[in-house]
């Protein structure tokens, strides 16, 4: 008896020990989690709007704990979204994001935040449960799903027809939510306001007169609807009624509305309803079809189906009590007539509640980020919060008690604060150089029976710290772009790499502003910020820029962000795309005109162009030459220098006014070109031409002629006193010859006998030299007297060169102006060739005007010439010379040039 007792006695004493701890736990969380605290908030509150404080709200439970601690509170919200925040130091409850009351509960009236919420130190924790009511405001207005609504009466439809029209939609709840609905006024419509049995309110059409499609077809008409916020907002819908000729009858059927209850395990396939309408119409008239009405919402298409021959209306996709309590179905049969009117009917499914549901397991995470990964710096100690875990079973009994459990590594383990909460917390430290990521899974088991479980997984991810910056692979990078290029076009791609993880590692490119000639570098060039391929944004011109440099930035997505920069050096290359232009001679639709002295010797320069080229290098390199009008070869273009110059007399030239085209080509690849005409006009006098650039020789030319004149002026007064006696010689012996009937007092009494002026006497001072222009007198013979022949009786020098050396010494002479006729000229050292028989008389012309101001003019002719003045007022018997003989001034002229100009400075006589 004694042994049994004795076990009696200990496991009494072990039960009463156990009962007596139990209790001590009971209380324990009871003084501590029993307490829940409510409050209420306006949604759309700005952020950090203060709603309580759980220092001041909590103070007599707080007060019950030792006073020296030094409280702290932890929130443990739900969700991955912390719409609410408490502030550690005093429990300060705080809007931590802006509350949008219809996206948290939708149309649900009651609508609250619940989490909880811990003291610490850990060794006096207290567990309380906080309920934060959101209270709706009017943002929302009403809202029609179509703007515009088409609607078709039959103009046989009678009065008081209804017709069912689209709901509007309003997200508020209670006085902001959908109140009414208010039709444009008219004579024929009014719509009729219903409450749905879920409290929506809907409206349809009631047709108030007969209607006439043939006074009027259509109606356009406003349906608004309206809440009762303050202040009401209201949204609107156009209907557009269209007035159509319809049966007589319309289907009817056997209730207007049915309530059915539907399990909501009821499986797929379950027929909710078995509909049945008449119409008393004969044939398609009569013939009806089921169908949804059009403004039933998309969710109940979703979940019903309805067989259009019989009315069968079965469930096609699963019903959650939970989820959805009630449908609320619009059923609408039509025949097949012209214009049939349907009609309606309305069916409400309740859904019955059934238990089916697993446990609910929710994850708080404490590091911002997605819903199913957990961040962790690599640094952080044991024991740190990774996770709140909580979970819930909406059935009752034993089907609503959930066990949890933690699978997964040895680095983390799961601690329970209370009956439906648990922490994550670390079990060692953390390197991320060894493993950057775990992955671990909660499972919740109810105790139902066949028990319902639930898993879910989370990633745990070990940060690393953004040390790397960005580094590209050359500190200076180089292109080279032809101009003229595309825009748009690519340039280069530079790389930049960063070590680092994630965003820490994701590079963007950038181009730093600059101005390039004034203009923004972003006008230049662009980037792609992800790849750093650079672009050309407009097609260069090496002319305006030939070098552009500019700085490219690498910025990692790192907080701070790291950068780095690098320049680019981008060349334009020159191409071949600018022609020559000629500046000078300055053109006029491509041609010049050029004036051109007749008697200029070969080599004197006509022009020297001036030519630009905008290219550089060989593409700027210009030559120029003549391609046309040259057949005869009388000028020459210098390459190099583009000068225009006479290659040979022009005095031969066919025609006084000549063209010649010059072309001028650069030296690019392809090359470029630019052509002329030259309109040369050839002059006779020197003072009307432009003036010319001096010619090489000019400055031998210049000193040869002043020695000549000096030469020449020093013998003028021997010549003319050589010439005095001549000529009186000559007059003797042609006296003493009977071959002429010519003397010399015969023609000077002719000679004194015509009207002309005193005579006067000729004087040193009435001989004038004449300078030499870069290298040739300017006084020539005739244009259009024969040129001399080479005879020996002249002994005149038979190469061109002598008789343009001729032509300078006879200008040397030259009476002043002041004693010379106006219209007289006598020409100089032109011998007439003789002619067999018979003697060629010597032309004698007054000059034209090319001559005019540099004519040879002798005063006094009545002194000195054998010949008549050219006027025809000679006798019929006189001639100039006798037969065979020259006259006695060009004998002693020619012997005078002659001696002058032999090249072993001896005269030459004459036969």
């Amino acid at each position: 008896m004694k042994g049994p007792k004795m076990i009696q006695t200990k496991g009494k004493v072990r039960s009463t020990a156990s009962i007596a701890l139990l209790l001590l736990l009971v209380a324990l969380f009871q003084g501590t989690t029993g307490k829940t605290l409510k409050y209420k908030v306006y949604e759309e509150q700005r952020v950090g709007t203060v709603i309580a404080r759980l220092k001041e709200d909590v103070a007599g439970v707080l007060s019950k704990l030792p006073s020296s601690l030094s409280f702290r509170f932890r929130a443990m919200q739900r969700g991955s979204t912390q719409l609410l925040s408490v502030r550690e130091e005093d429990g300060e409850i705080s809007i931590g994001t802006k509350i949008d009351r219809e996206k948290l509960c939708e149309k649900n009236l009651n609508c609250s935040i619940e989490f909880d919420v811990v003291t610490l130190p850990t060794d006096y924790l207290q567990l309380f449960h906080v309920e934060v009511e959101v209270l709706d405001i009017n943002d929302n207005s009403p809202h029609f799903s179509r703007a515009i609504v088409p609607i078709e009466i039959s103009e046989s439809a009678s009065v008081g027809t209804r017709i069912p029209l689209d709901g509007a939609v309003d997200a508020d709840v209670g006085d902001n939510s959908l109140h009414t609905y208010s039709l444009t006024p008219n004579n024929f419509f009014k719509i009729d306001v219903r409450t749905r049995t879920d409290g929506a309110k809907y409206a349809e059409l009631v047709v108030m007169r007969e209607l006439d499609r043939e006074v009027q077809s259509s109606y356009q008409l406003q349906l608004t609807a309206s809440d009762n916020g303050v202040p009401p907002k209201s949204g609107s819908t156009l209907l557009k009624i269209s007035i159509s000729d319809s049966n007589d009858n319309s289907p009817a059927f056997d209730e207007q509305a049915y309530v059915i209850s539907l399990l909501e395990n009821s499986p797929l396939g379950t027929l909710i309803i078995d509909l049945n309408a008449t119409d008393p119409d004969e044939g398609t008239n009569g013939k009806i079809v089921y169908s949804f009405s059009s403004h039933v919402s998309p969710k109940i298409l979703e979940m019903f189906k309805i067989n259009p021959e019989n009315g069968h209306i079965t469930l096609i996709k699963k019903v959650d009590y939970e989820t959805t309590a009630s449908y609320e179905l619009d059923v609408q049969a039509q025949d097949l007539g012209p214009n049939s009117i349907p009609g309606l009917c309305k069916i409400v499914v309740k859904v019955v509640d059934v238990n089916d549901n697993k446990p609910e397991i929710n994850i708080n995470l404490m590091t911002p980020g997605k819903e199913e990964v957990a961040y962790i710096s690599e640094g952080a100690p044991v024991d740190t919060f990774i996770a709140l875990v909580r979970v819930d079973d909406i059935d009752a009994g034993l089907n609503g008690e959930v066990v949890c459990r933690l699978h997964g590594h040895g680095h983390f383990r799961l601690q329970k604060t209370n009956e439906r909460n648990y922490m994550i917390l670390t079990n060692i430290s953390l390197d991320r150089e060894k493993r950057s990521e775990y992955s671990l899974t909660v499972m919740a088991e109810d105790k139902g029976s066949p028990s319902l479980s639930t898993i879910k997984h989370f990633t745990v991810q070990v940060l690393d710290e953004n040390d790397n910056p960005p580094h590209f692979e050359k500190s200076r990078y180089e292109v080279f772009k032809s101009e003229n290029n595309s825009p748009g076009a690519y340039l280069m791609t530079v790389v930049a790499s960063d070590p680092d993880l994630g965003t820490n590692g994701q590079v963007t490119y950038t181009i730093i502003d600059a101005l390039i000639q004034g203009s923004p570098i972003s006008t230049y060039v662009t980037i792609d910020p992800s790849n750093g391929a650079i672009y050309a944004l407009r097609s260069f011109d090496h002319e305006d820029v030939s070098r552009v440099a500019f700085t490219v930035q690498a910025r990692d997505g790192g907080n701070p962000a790291l950068s780095a920069n690098t320049t680019v050096l981008l060349t334009v290359l020159d191409e071949n795309d600018n022609p020559p232009m000629i500046h000078s001679p300055s053109l006029r639709n491509h041609t010049a005109d050029l004036r051109v002295w007749k008697y200029a010797s070969p080599g004197q320069l006509i022009s020297a162009l001036k030519i630009t080229d905008r290219d550089s290098g060989a593409n700027g390199e210009v030559s120029c030459s003549i391609v046309g009008g040259n057949e005869d070869g009388l000028f020459v273009m210098d390459t190099r220098r583009c000068e225009l110059r006479t290659n040979a007399s022009l005095e031969q030239a066919p025609r006084d006014v000549m063209e010649i085209r010059v072309e001028v080509q650069d030296r690019g690849t392809s090359r470029l070109t630019t052509e002329a005409l030259f309109k040369l006009s050839l002059q006779e006098n020197m003072d009307i031409l432009p003036p010319l650039y001096p010619t090489g020789s000019s400055q031998s030319s210049l000193d040869l002629s002043l020695i000549v004149i000096i030469s020449l002026g020093a013998v003028c007064a021997l010549l003319l006193i050589v010439m005095v006696k001549f000529a009186t010689a000559r007059c003797s012996r042609e006296k003493k010859d009977p071959r002429h009937n010519y003397n010399c007092r015969v023609a000077e009494n002719s000679y004194q006998n015509h009207p002309k002026k005193p005579a006067r006497q000729i004087h040193k001072a009435d001989i004038t030299l004449v300078p030499t222009i870069n290298g040739t007198l300017p006084v020539h013979s005739h244009p259009h007297s024969p040129l001399p022949s080479p005879t020996p009786e002249r002994g005149t020098l038979g190469s061109r060169q002598s008789h343009h050396s001729r032509q300078s010494l006879n200008s040397l002479v030259t009476i002043s102006s002041n004693h010379v006729p106006e219209n007289f000229a006598l020409e100089l050292a032109h011998a007439t060739p003789p002619v067999e028989g018979q003697y060629q008389p010597r032309p004698s012309f007054r000059g034209n005007k090319y001559t005019r101001s540099y004519r040879y003019a002798l005063n006094e002719m009545d002194k000195f010439s054998l010949k008549d003045s050219g006027r025809g007022d000679s006798e019929a018997g006189d001639s100039d010379y006798e037969p065979g003989r020259e006259s006695p001034v060009d004998r002693l002229l020619g012997e005078g040039f002659t001696e002058l100009y032999s090249p072993e400075g001896q005269h030459c006589s004459h036969a």
